[in-house]
């Protein structure tokens, strides 16, 4: 069934954990097409000092904070329980994940100056994966002649071809650190604004100094190594053979059913490389 998840602002606390602090938080929209012929919006946050950086949903950071440990992961099932669980007018007890804290983001990406690489943490179909590239298959071409006020920064633009997108991007010299919302990174100075070709997006709603902690990935052991190309073409199989994957678990049983806000049948969603993947360069149709 289709449906939209709404999480509404929420003061959180972090648990402790070991890390380094930041020099500065910035919080991003991130827009992209949908499989359904809409747009999605995530609301991220990035952490940066001079070593590196951390770019991650908020939600999803204080969810996988409380589920590293016993005691949290119970208290965020009491959490989840007393915020999603209601009861309808017709007397029987529903869940309503729009009503609750409930994590819908499963990017991280870190940025380390030292080993020069970028890691990536997400989840691509059912399963929870992790992998790490070079900094360098980013590079920038200066259009000094093109720039733009963000937040009241005055920003350079820059181009770049990556993982099968051309990039544009906004950076602050005021702001000098390279690095910048998801993988976007290397230029002298913060990007605020990003777009790419498709309708994706990011922008900087916010930038400020933090000494909020950078720590490092929760329950990182229970993330598997894979490869880039590799974890995002299963991810697409995935997505577009659900049913079928459904019945080869189960004998041959199950069926999935898709439908509109109004209770309208519609077709499954499929996803396509060239109009849902930032980096459509795995697809060989895109090769």
């Amino acid at each position: 069934m289709r449906y939209m998840l709404i999480i509404a602002a929420a003061a959180v606390a972090f648990a402790a954990s070991a890390g380094r602090h930041a020099d500065i938080m910035a919080t991003y929209e991130f827009r992209s097409p949908d499989s359904w012929g809409g747009e999605r919006l995530s609301r991220m946050t990035l952490l940066a000092d001079a070593d590196g950086s951390k770019y991650f949903n908020d939600i999803s950071l204080w969810t996988d904070s409380l589920e590293s440990t016993p005691e949290g992961k119970a208290r965020l099932e009491e959490i989840i329980r007393a915020s999603c669980l209601v009861r309808s007018p017709e007397g029987y007890d529903y869940w309503d994940l729009t009503k609750g804290p409930v994590k819908t983001v499963y990017t991280y990406v870190f940025c380390d100056n030292a080993s020069e690489t970028l890691t990536v943490y997400d989840r691509w179909g059912e399963e929870e994966m992790h992998y790490t590239e070079p900094a360098e298959e980013m590079q920038w071409t200066l259009v000094p002649d093109s720039t733009a006020d963000v937040l009241g920064y005055e920003c350079v633009m820059a181009e770049s071809d990556y993982h099968g997108r051309r990039w544009r991007a906004w950076f602050s010299p005021d702001l000098p650190l390279p690095f910048g919302p998801w993988k976007l990174h290397g230029l002298p100075g913060l990007i605020l604004k990003a777009e790419a070709d498709g309708g994706f997006s990011f922008s900087a709603t916010d930038v400020r100094k933090s000494d909020r902690l950078i720590t490092p990935m929760y329950s990182a052991s229970e993330y598997r190594k894979t490869e880039r190309k590799k974890a995002q073409a299963d991810n697409e199989y995935f997505i577009n053979n659900q049913e079928a994957l459904l019945k080869a678990q189960n004998s041959g049983l199950g069926r999935i059913t898709y439908s509109d806000e109004e209770g309208n049948p519609i077709d499954a969603p499929v996803y396509d490389a060239a109009r849902h993947s930032l980096e459509p360069d795995y697809s060989p149709k895109r090769r």
